[in-house]
């Protein structure tokens, strides 16, 4: 079947599915959720080598076909995974292992580089609403891959690096030449993989968290200080938020580490007064 532009689809070339299924290392204990399978490239080494495989495709006509010939330990769920709910995996998954919260998910995906980055917040949100996932190794365009390993003070660094780095831990494991794939993008492509871990720095609340550093990347070439007029208007509070937390309010966004975030964030939490919605 053909690759459809609107669904961002490339297929992964034989020749490199080894090399992407031993870098993903599946066991026979292994229950995966695969998120885009296309032509079951992944999907049928996955499936012979783990417990089972879930995968979701939203293309239907591939949906259809890998169900026409999925064995008994295959599920193939046809719709846009990032419509996905914890409740609607939960369901899915009751059928194929005693669930979720019986078995530490393993997630693979050849993700459409166009609805990357949302699909790899979406897992951070599985797991931090209970869904026990284990890992995920995921290919991605090499530039999304750079956001998500960046280092502060690099113009990569930002609200991707910092969502990410809060409930995972990551490292890439393969560049991918353009030729890797059919049709080939006309972008280099990187094999990354994430494990989750509780929120690390802790924060009191993940949602302020977001607010601001969105809030903060939305004026990354402003001070911090200024920056965070998009997350509070009281610019009092910003500057006393700031002092208490020893930050000097003239240094750039992307300058500032995790835990600094973190704890401008649980101080913002514990202050009074409305958080506006954020910025993005």
């Amino acid at each position: 079947m053909r690759a459809r532009k609107r669904f961002g689809q490339h297929f992964l070339e034989r020749a490199w599915v080894n090399k992407v299924i031993r870098a993903i290392d599946p066991q026979p204990s292994d229950v995966f959720v695969e998120i885009g399978p296309g032509r079951g490239a992944l999907t049928m080494p996955l499936t012979a080598a783990s417990q089972s495989v879930t995968a979701f495709e939203i293309d239907r006509d591939l949906a259809k076909t890998l169900a026409d010939s999925a064995g008994p330990t295959l599920t193939i769920v046809p719709g846009d995974f990032l419509r996905t709910t914890p409740e609607i995996l939960r369901q899915v998954l009751e059928g194929v292992t005693k669930g979720p919260e019986g078995v530490a998910l393993r997630v693979a995906g050849n993700l459409p580089y166009n609805v990357a980055s949302p699909i790899m917040v979406k897992l951070v949100d599985f797991f931090r609403s209970g869904i026990t996932l284990s890992d995920a190794t995921l290919m991605l365009q090499r530039e999304v891959a750079d956001r998500v390993l960046a280092s502060p003070g690099s113009k990569d660094y930002g609200v991707l690096t910092l969502i990410l780095r809060l409930a995972a831990d990551s490292e890439r494991l393969l560049a991918l030449p353009p030729g890797a794939f059919r049709p080939p993008p006309k972008v280099e492509s990187s094999l990354i993989r994430l494990r989750f871990h509780p929120d690390n720095p802790e924060v009191s609340s993940p949602e302020t968290f977001r607010k601001l550093i969105q809030a903060a990347f939305s004026r990354r070439r402003k001070t911090l200080s200024n920056a965070l007029a998009a997350f509070h208007p009281d610019r009092r509070l910003v500057q006393v938020t700031l002092e208490q937390a020893r930050i000097d309010g003239k240094r750039r966004p992307e300058t500032l580490a995790i835990g600094e975030f973190a704890m401008l964030a649980n101080l913002f939490a514990r202050s009074e007064g409305p958080t506006p919605p954020p910025v993005l």
